[in-house]
């Protein structure tokens, strides 16, 4: 009996093991299934963001989130090189944004496309005529604007991303954004041969200008087209005075292009998982020539921000965070924008006698040269992008001009046009600084986006300059006595250490009753300083008050 007895029990024994194997293949298979269907392409391959579109901001982003080790997969409708107008010149201040991506000098971006350097402008009105430099002595000599054909520049920036092993660049026309729950989980779209694909990822960015189709699912889609340009080849044009003859030479050649000029303000509708940039998000009229600086200061801030998360999986987090990117960027891009409205307003053609003189004082003004020149032209290039002196120089500029009809003797008439000209120049601007938003443009520190942190399920602080403990533990309990001592209740958060090494501890705050707390953006300050905001009565190092100063505004 107890030999039957072992058999059986052996028997069950083997049943039960293997039940219980093939019950956890089963739990395994189920759980690669459902990350494939969530993380992953079609392509097997996982990715960390989807790029729609590789112009000049999809290319430049996709090589820096490349570089900094995210996972890219770069959609572009057509992969050949582009064969536009406009987007021929890059000013000194894109240059320097180039500079900062790692995308300038000898065998990147601009060499070898017979880019030529631009040092500032040359006006011309009514048979006078004036220069205008860039203020760029107090930069490199290699800085100056870059005038380039826009085809070649964007296929070597493609050429830059597709370089790097972690960038998959592919041609394929992006027909929808793939949508669940409220949260972008990824795009539908066609290969160059017809095929329908999906791709998926944690953020989807959609920069894929102009003409975008997917523009209307992520901001508001009004667009203004209030003028086209039109382009020509130029031959053997050295100087202006010349431009009659070789203008009438190309028209008989009949090889004239037209681009429309589109005014598309950014007025985004937050969606978790999408992110706009680039002429799909924001464009402004090109006379100023600031589109590619715009769109590659918004690369450079995006990489800033993404780099501090190691994961993208909460979308509703990253969603509530990057509108920290919106406020960000008002300053420099609302600059441009206005500049490039105003100047199109101000430069176009209208029979206003008072319209009339404030071209003339615009043009009078710059030719007075030094700071009213330089201010004006620094604004410009891209160099020094402030919203208050833009306001500033332009008013300057129509109290200029009604001095100059006051001059030598007033007379109503004059009176009036000069009445006018200030009545049109505030017609003029402040729409524009309207549409682009007051607060953002010339106080974005009084918008909450712009304290907007990294969604981090813990925070980490380390405690630098490194501190050896002999007992941590007694580290520990000083630091959460001191949050009842700076006010603080220390019950409701969870304190756990994670030892990095002996010299180098580490602290993770937590809040139970919030997963993943916002930690605040300090104003730089010296270790002397944070120290002195708590005092040394409590005989606290000044990495000890720091930390403390951390947990005091993190809990308020």
């Amino acid at each position: 009996m107890v030999a039957l007895g072992a058999v059986i029990a052996t028997l069950l024994g083997f049943a039960l093991f293997y039940g219980l194997k093939g019950k956890k293949k089963s739990i395994d298979s189920s759980m690669k299934s459902s990350e494939n269907r969530i993380c992953k392409s079609d392509s097997g391959k996982s990715t960390d963001i989807i790029i729609v579109g590789a112009g000049v901001a999809g290319s430049a982003l996709a090589y820096t989130l490349g570089k900094d080790g995210r996972r890219v997969h770069v959609i572009e409708r057509d992969l050949r090189q582009p064969d536009r107008i406009v987007g021929e010149l890059l000013q000194p201040g894109g240059y320097l944004k180039l500079v900062e991506l790692g995308l300038e000098g000898k065998l990147y971006c601009v060499s070898d496309i017979d880019a030529q350097n631009v040092y500032g402008y040359a006006l011309y009105k009514d048979g006078k005529s004036t220069k205008l430099s860039y203020p760029l002595g107090s930069f490199n000599s290699n800085v100056a604007g870059r005038s380039f054909h826009h085809g070649r520049f964007v296929q070597r920036m493609r050429e830059k991303a597709a370089s790097l092993p972690n960038v998959r660049m592919e041609q394929g026309t992006v027909t929808s954004l793939l949508e669940r729950n409220g949260t972008i989980k990824g795009v539908e779209y066609k290969t160059k041969t017809g095929e329908k694909h999906t791709a998926y990822a944690p953020l989807t960015v959609v920069c894929d200008g102009c003409c975008s189709n997917l523009r209307r699912n992520l901001c508001n889609p009004k667009v203004e087209i209030p003028s086209c340009f039109v382009g020509l080849a130029l031959e053997n044009c050295i100087i202006p005075h010349e431009l009659q003859t070789a203008f009438i030479s190309a028209t008989e050649k009949g090889n004239m292009r037209t681009m429309p000029n589109r005014n598309m303000p950014a007025a985004p509708y937050p969606t978790p998982g999408a992110l706009l940039m680039g002429d799909a998000f924001n464009m402004r009229h090109p006379l100023t020539g600031g589109g590619m600086t715009v769109a590659l200061s918004d690369v450079i801030l995006l990489r800033d921000l993404l780099r501090p998360l190691h994961s993208l999986d909460n979308a509703y987090s990253l969603c509530k965070y990057f509108e920290s990117f919106y406020t960000l960027r008002k300053p420099v891009a609302s600059t441009i924008n206005t500049l490039a409205g105003a100047l199109y307003k101000v430069f176009s053609a209208s029979s206003d006698p008072a319209r009339e003189e404030i071209r003339q004082a615009c043009f009078d003004y710059l030719r007075l040269g030094g700071v009213f020149s330089s201010g004006p032209i620094s604004i410009l290039s891209g160099l020094n992008p402030r919203p208050l002196g833009l306001v500033l120089h332009f008013f300057t500029v129509a109290v200029y001009g009604v001095g100059r009809l006051l001059i030598p003797f007033p007379s109503p008439k004059r009176l009036w046009i000069g009445a006018r000209l200030i009545s049109d120049a505030s017609g003029i601007i402040f729409p524009i600084i309207k549409a682009e938003g007051i607060t953002q443009m010339f106080f974005p520190v009084a918008v909450p986006a712009y304290y907007r942190a990294p969604p981090v399920k813990g925070i980490q602080i380390a405690l630098a300059p490194p501190i050896l403990y002999e007992d941590l533990t007694a580290f520990i309990e000083k630091l959460v006595s001191l949050t009842d001592l700076i006010g603080c209740k220390s019950e409701d958060h969870e304190l756990n250490t994670n030892i990095a090494s002996p010299l180098s501890p580490s602290l993770e705050l937590k809040n139970e009753a919030n997963d993943s707390p916002a930690p605040p953006r300090f104003p730089p300050k010296s270790n002397l300083e944070v120290a002195s905001d708590f005092g040394h009565e409590d005989n606290l190092t000044v990495a000890e008050a720091y930390r403390c100063r951390f947990i005091k505004e993190t809990c308020e």
